[in-house]
């Protein structure tokens, strides 16, 4: 629990009315004002759209500082868990919080491993989308429509039932996103391997294998490949209070079912304000078409009365750099180096973006550097993985980071059902006319 670390005292102008509120203090991050109590003090409420100076719960499982580039999971450091960790075992991080011993992972990962196929039934859902579906609104409706598979774990109120559902949501989700890729070239599925998932970066070398293999032959995946996909997923596998996981916190707080809440952060997830990010480097890449145009794109950017937006630059809460971008550059320059493709053309448009960005002033001063958006995009690119899988690919790696903090919440007993307030600017109380008296 977070503790008391003094108070403040809020006056209204004008009046003799004022309250006293506490500051409380975690064990990072600035204090904060407790406004629980101030509309019935005060009769007042706080404006704060978007929620960003809003804690709207207490969490112990990723702290970020913008302001100083720092990410962690859990107390651990991004930048040693993408170095010496893999996914799996920052998911049992994320959850449990802790890292385990080698008893513990080995029964974690069996867990996750012999989760990871789904009800044969379940192919049904997959005929109801047209061939072009978007695969985000497939990982929406089918994960959304897991509920109605596995009654057996929808009493959020037995650990034990919390537990396999989670298990369940972090093994399944990557089966059913493959499966939604293959559904849209018209591929046949292909199951999950046990014998791939439980070697190195196992979950990622499963997850590529899923895409990449068909029936008639299967796809041996890279060293390099299966190492940057393990590090997108660790990079990306919780990031506090953002959109999606306020989304569902938000629904997990009245109750609703795991797979239910985790369909509405994949939702949220989809918007590309969010997660479709990296989705949009990829096509502002390809309307600048060639490295020659770059100049006249970057003197539109820079004219304030243009529509040029540049994508993947600059982050809203890390004000000075995204420390998950410089582990995935490492990861970038792996992967082009491996593939022979850094002469691709989106590619060395990016890589001569890149290269401004880190030296023009103009980008300097506003610390609008690389971000993981743009790093990860430029992998997902090499790896010929479609940009319509990019945000799939997201979800795929966040779902740990919903479940922990879905988990969380539920073991939370002070925990209340969401519901923010407004300012109503809307029309003053008026009389109901008859249709015929009104002119």
């Amino acid at each position: 629990m977070s503790g008391s670390n003094g108070s403040i005292t809020i006056t209204l102008d004008g009046t003799n009315r004022s309250t006293t509120l506490p500051l409380l203090s975690g064990t990072e991050g600035p204090d904060v004002a407790d406004i629980r109590k101030l509309y019935a003090n005060l009769g007042i409420f706080t404006f704060d759209p978007g929620y960003g100076e809003t804690a709207s719960c207490e969490s112990k499982i990723t702290y970020i500082d913008g302001d100083a580039g720092v990410l962690m999971y859990r107390g651990y450091p991004i930048e040693q868990l993408a170095e010496q960790s893999d996914f799996t075992e920052v998911c049992y991080l994320l959850m449990n919080g802790d890292l385990p011993n080698a008893k513990e992972f080995k029964e974690f990962r069996n867990g996750v491993t012999y989760h990871t196929m789904v009800h044969e039934q379940i192919r049904n859902f997959f005929n109801g989308f047209r061939r072009d579906a978007h695969p985000m609104a497939i990982l929406c409706g089918v994960v959304g429509a897991l509920a109605a598979f596995y009654h057996d774990n929808l009493d959020i109120n037995d650990p034990e039932q919390r537990r396999i559902a989670a298990f369940r949501l972090i093994a399944k989700v990557p089966t059913i996103a493959a499966m939604a890729y293959k559904y849209s070239l018209g591929q046949p599925f292909v199951y999950p391997k046990n014998a791939l998932a439980n070697g190195p970066q196992g979950y990622a070398r499963n997850f590529i294998h899923m895409l990449k293999s068909v029936p008639a032959e299967e796809y041996d995946v890279p060293d390099v490949l299966a190492k940057a996909m393990d590090r997108i997923l660790i990079l990306h596998a919780d990031h506090e209070q953002n959109a999606s996981t306020s989304t569902v916190r938000l629904a997990g707080s009245t109750g609703a079912n795991p797979f239910a809440c985790i369909a509405a952060g994949i939702a949220a997830l989809w918007g590309p304000a969010h997660g479709g990010a990296n989705e949009a480097v990829l096509k502002m890449l390809a309307e600048i078409g060639d490295v020659k145009n770059i100049p006249a794109f970057i003197e539109g950017v820079k004219d304030k009365n243009s529509n040029v937006k540049l994508m993947g630059f600059g982050h809203r809460v890390y004000k000075n750099f995204d420390p998950r971008a410089k582990i995935m550059k490492e990861s970038c320059d792996e992967v082009l180096a491996a593939l022979g493709v850094e002469h691709e053309p989106l590619l060395e448009i990016a890589r001569e973006l890149e290269r401004i960005a880190l030296s023009d002033d103009y980008f300097i001063s506003r610390k609008l550097y690389p971000n993981v958006d743009f790093y990860s995009g430029i992998i997902l690119k090499a790896m010929d993985i479609p940009t319509s899988m990019f945000t799939v690919i997201f979800a795929v790696a966040r779902t740990v980071g919903w479940v922990s903090q879905w988990k969380e919440l539920v073991e939370d007993p002070a925990q209340r059902i969401g519901r923010p307030r407004q300012i109503y600017t809307g029309a003053s109380k008026r009389d109901y006319k008859p249709l015929s008296e009104r002119g």
